[in-house]
């Protein structure tokens, strides 16, 4: 019998959940049978006792947290200053990763220092059915920067990718004012304006397990973050057409745009006083994404 590879030391694999202790488990089950070996932090986002049970019983070892409310996407923010490791891959209760693919990752983030996140490719259910992220992730008319790996972009799906600790600190990690719903993009913007690169890398490998139908209210979150994210990063003039196109929907009654358009009108406030506009090199990226589609740009996470 082969010996057991050793653990590696370099990374930490940081889950949010709520109220699904069976895909939890599941999670848990497929990350502790990786050759890496992770540690896995757990950040309960106010669910039931059956997730802690879940967590307890379980053989791998798990640091759970629990903050006594849903901190929504914040949860992961928690779970990387809790992590000890120099890197921080991050999963969801559905979702996990390829035998080999976090080893990998680690090398890459050793090997490029200026390389602050770097999105996997990613395969949904038991089919393996390559997420249409993936094409459009690989797609992206960002030039190829020499000091990085991967392609660059400005965006990355959550559940699958791997942050170099101190590049997501620095970055602030998820903004609080945006909860759920394409908050990826914004810290994307944020880690950008910092200096780190942000790229896909189609050799590592996540896994997603969605449950059918999802997650119930998302779309109208991901429409109002689509304008929130403007507001805060980007120039007024793109944030008031966004806005605009929000106003047009919810007077045409498309579902969904009411409720976004009321939820971006509360948090307005709170957007504008935290404004930070993004530097004239992250801009200009911003902008060659819109000039190459400009229909679709502002609601991918490209």
């Amino acid at each position: 019998m082969s010996p057991q590879p050793a653990p590696d030391g370099r990374i930490t694999v940081a889950v949010i959940t709520r109220d699904r202790p069976d895909t939890l488990l599941r999670t848990l089950d497929a990350l502790a049978a990786l050759p890496e070996r992770p540690p896995v932090v757990v950040v309960d986002n106010g669910s039931d006792e059956a997730t802690r049970e879940v967590v307890r019983a379980h053989p791998a070892a798990v640091r759970l947290i629990r903050p006594g409310a849903n901190t929504g996407a914040v949860g992961r923010n928690l779970a990387v200053r809790e992590a000890a490791t120099a890197y921080v891959a991050f999963s969801d209760d559905d979702s996990w990763w390829e035998p080999g693919s976090l080893r990998r990752a680690a090398d890459l983030l050793d090997a490029y220092p200026r390389l602050g996140l770097v999105a996997a490719r990613t395969l949904v259910g038991p089919d393996r059915t390559e997420d249409p992220l993936n094409a459009v992730l690989a797609a992206s008319p960002l030039p190829f920067e020499p000091d990085l790996t991967g392609r660059p972009v400005l965006g990355f799906l959550a559940c699958a990718c791997v942050a170099r600790r101190d590049a997501f600190l620095d970055a602030g990690g998820y903004h609080p004012l945006l909860f759920f719903g394409g908050e990826e993009t914004l810290l994307a913007y944020d880690l950008a304006a910092g200096g780190w690169g942000v790229t896909y890398e189609p050799s590592l490998t996540a896994r997603h397990a969605p449950e059918p139908g999802g997650r119930e209210g998302r779309g109208h979150q991901v429409r109002r973050n689509e304008v929130l994210t403007l507001v805060l990063r980007r120039p007024l003039p793109v944030a008031l057409r966004a806005g605009a196109r929000l106003a047009a929907s919810a007077v045409s009654g498309e579902p969904g745009a009411r409720r976004a358009l009321r939820e971006v009108a509360v948090r307005l406030p709170a957007a504008l006083a935290r404004r930070r506009p993004l530097p004239a090199r992250v801009e200009r990226a911003a902008r060659l994404l819109e000039r190459t589609d400009p229909v679709t740009a502002e609601r991918r996470p490209v």
